[in-house]
């Protein structure tokens, strides 16, 4: 009998510790069980179900693993109910601790919100990517993708841990590689600045896989916060470069004066003549002539991300010619 009893605890555990459940969930989910089974085996020996049934209380041994159901105080355990009960709750348990499993699991992830993970690409469906995150399957969404990236099987990247959400399978770990946050958080883990609060990352505008602007800042006199960011030689910069498949960084200082700011935010761009309608948020900016394709960016992608970075709206003109471009002279007139 003691063997039966070790037996019967040491399983218990075992399942307790294998999903990382408590054993009273275990338990729950036996004496659930247990009351399914007692009822279904009325139903197959054509028995009334009595009336006050959702009142029945079953109660499992946990030294023998006995199982007994009971009317109150009154035991109605049928002969021979033990081997009904196991085979029939064997199903009804499982599904009991896998759903505690995947609530602890959910809950494990959700601390990790905001977070970067590692993660294997595992298949996929349509346009979307599921990712073997450890304990948990991770959902890389069409709208989460870099799209100049091509992911493949068992390609190993981080990703940022996003959101939990309910999805067709029930909750999901919705993973992102496109979020501007992933370049938040991939700098987090290469500076330590920004762990102890040192440095800021107080804004990011991001175009993934092309390009993204970061304005830094600290309030700790003496240290500079983007060459923080960039690392000695470019070292923590390259780092995030090399997690991002190439994509450009460009790591301004972020300023409460919003000419200083945007003056910043042009960067490469140099020599930038600032004035402001505070009204209409409109920036009017002067750049040298040989700053201007600098000032732009190909396809306009500098002044635009420059733009949504400070939350102004630029129009670039040059200081020998007003109308360097046709269309920024458009611009200029509209406005």
């Amino acid at each position: 009998m003691a063997q039966a009893r070790t037996e019967f605890a040491a399983a218990l555990n075992q399942i307790a510790s294998e999903k990382g459940v408590e054993v009273e969930v275990v338990l729950d989910a036996i004496r659930a069980a247990a009351l399914a089974a007692y009822k279904k085996d009325l139903m197959l020996r054509n028995e009334i179900i009595p009336e006050n049934f959702e009142e029945f209380t079953s109660k499992v041994d946990p030294v023998t693993g006995e199982i007994s159901v009971f009317d109150g105080d009154k035991n109605v355990t049928p002969p021979g109910f033990a081997r009904i009960a196991a085979s029939i709750a064997k199903q009804v348990i499982m599904q009991r601790l896998n759903e505690a499993e995947r609530g602890t699991i959910l809950a494990e992830y959700e601390g990790k919100l905001g977070t970067v993970i590692s993660g294997t690409v595992q298949r996929q469906e349509g346009n979307t990517f599921f990712v073997d995150l450890g304990r948990a399957e991770g959902v890389l969404l069409p709208s989460e993708q870099i799209h100049t990236e091509m992911y493949h099987q068992n390609q190993r990247l981080k990703f940022l841990v996003k959101e939990i959400r309910e999805g067709g399978r029930g909750s999901e770990v919705v993973v992102s590689r496109s979020d501007p946050n992933l370049v938040k958080a991939l700098f987090s883990l290469e500076v330590p600045e920004i762990q102890s609060g040192a440095v800021e990352i107080k804004v990011i505008a991001r175009e993934a896989g092309a390009r993204t602007k970061i304005a830094a800042f600290s309030s700790q006199e003496g240290v500079d916060p983007v060459g923080t960011l960039v690392g000695q030689k470019g070292v923590r910069v390259q780092a995030v470069i090399g997690e991002l498949g190439e994509e450009k960084i460009d790591i301004v200082s972020y300023s409460d004066d919003p000419a200083r700011f945007i003056a910043q935010a042009l960067s490469p761009a140099k020599d930038i003549q600032v004035q402001l309608n505070e009204k209409d948020k409109i920036a009017t900016v002067t750049v040298p002539q040989g700053q201007l394709s600098l000032a732009i960016g190909k396809g306009g992608q500098n002044v635009r991300l420059a733009a949504k970075l400070t939350g102004w709206k630029i129009d670039i003109v040059g200081a020998e010619e007003p109308e360097v471009k046709e269309e920024e002279a458009a611009e200029e007139k509209q406005g």
